[in-house]
C-alpha cells in the first residue's frame, strides 16, 4: 500500500519515499561509492521511542550490525556522548559507521499531518504526540524557560528547544510541520557535535539525517532524507552523497 499513498505524503515532503526504498538506496549508493556491503556496516539510530516507529527494512537490511538506539523522545540523542562512544566501539575495521537520525510525525491517508491511525483504534492518535504536546504548550505560554525536571527530563528538552525558537513555530503555516523543522536542525546539531567527541575505529562515517513519516495502520512509513554526509576518518575529508543517492 506504500506506494499508493506516496503521492499523499508527498504533498507535505516532496522528496520523500516509502522507507524500504530509502534503506535499498542508502545501501546501494554506499556499495556503488564506497564499495563496503551491509555486514560491514554499523547502524546507530536516533529515532523517537514511540512504538510506531519501526522501519521496514529490506531482507539485506539486516546482515547491517546493530541498530543501536540513542533516541528518546521525538529522536533526540538522548544517549548522548556515552551512547555514541559505545557502538562506536563495535563497528568493524574495515567498514563504516551509519548515524540515522530524525524527528517523525504522521500524515494520514488523506493528508492530514500530525495525526495517523493505529491498530485497534477507532480515533486517530497524534504523532508524534510528544511535538503535538511541547506545542500546545508553547501556543499556551505554558513552557517556563530553563525548566527542566528529572521526572520529565526528555519532554522537557523538546519544550525547551520549541521555546528558543517560539516566533519561529509561532508565525509559520502549519506549526506542527515547522516545530519538526526545528526539532531536525536541534538533532542534527547535536548529533554533529557528538560526532566531534568520538573516535571512531574504521574509515568512514556515514551521517543520515531525514524526516520519518508514519502513515495510516495500512499505508506504512515514509521518509524524506535531508542529509546523507560521509566522513573519511583516513583524510579529513567530508562530502554530500545526496546527489549520489537520487541518481538511483
Amino acid at each position: 500500500m506504500n506506494n499508493q499513498h506516496l503521492d499523499t505524503v508527498k504533498n507535505w515532503y516532496p522528496k520523500a519515499l516509502t522507507s524500504i526504498d530509502t534503506v535499498n538506496r542508502l545501501l546501494d549508493t554506499i556499495e556503488r561509492e564506497l564499495g563496503l556491503k551491509p555486514n560491514q556496516l554499523m547502524h546507530a539510530d536516533s529515532m523517537c521511542c514511540d512504538d510506531v516507529n519501526a522501519i521496514q527494512y529490506p531482507p539485506r537490511a539486516l546482515n547491517m550490525l546493530g541498530p543501536f538506539h540513542m533516541g528518546g523522545l521525538n529522536g533526540f540523542p538522548f544517549a548522548g556522548i556515552t551512547g555514541m562512544n559505545a557502538f562506536a566501539h563495535h563497528v568493524p575495521e574495515d567498514g563504516a559507521v551509519i548515524v540515522f537520525y530524525a524527528p517523525h510525525i504522521g500524515i494520514t491517508k488523506d493528508g492530514t499531518i500530525g495525526e495517523i491511525s493505529r491498530i485497534g483504534q477507532s480515533n486517530n492518535s497524534a504523532c508524534c504526540g510528544a511535538a503535538k504536546g511541547a506545542l500546545g504548550k508553547l501556543v499556551n505560554g505554558e513552557i517556563i524557560e530553563g525548566n527542566i525536571s528529572s521526572l520529565d527530563f526528555q519532554m522537557n528538552t523538546i519544550e525547551q528547544i520549541f521555546l528558543h525558537h517560539k516566533e519561529r513555530i509561532l508565525k509559520a503555516g502549519n506549526q506542527l510541520f515547522e516545530a519538526t523543522e526545528v526539532m531536525y536542525e536541534a538533532i542534527d546539531d547535536r548529533i554533529e557535535v557528538l560526532v566531534k567527541e568520538t573516535h571512531y575505529s574504521c574509515k568512514y562515517v556515514l551521517l543520515v539525517g531525514a524526516v520519518f513519516i508514519n502513515g495510516d495502520k495500512e499505508m506504512g512509513s515514509f521518509c524524506q532524507y535531508k542529509k546523507f554526509d560521509c566522513l573519511n576518518l583516513e583524510t579529513g575529508e567530508r562530502s554530500s552523497l545526496m546527489d549520489k543517492y537520487y541518481e538511483y
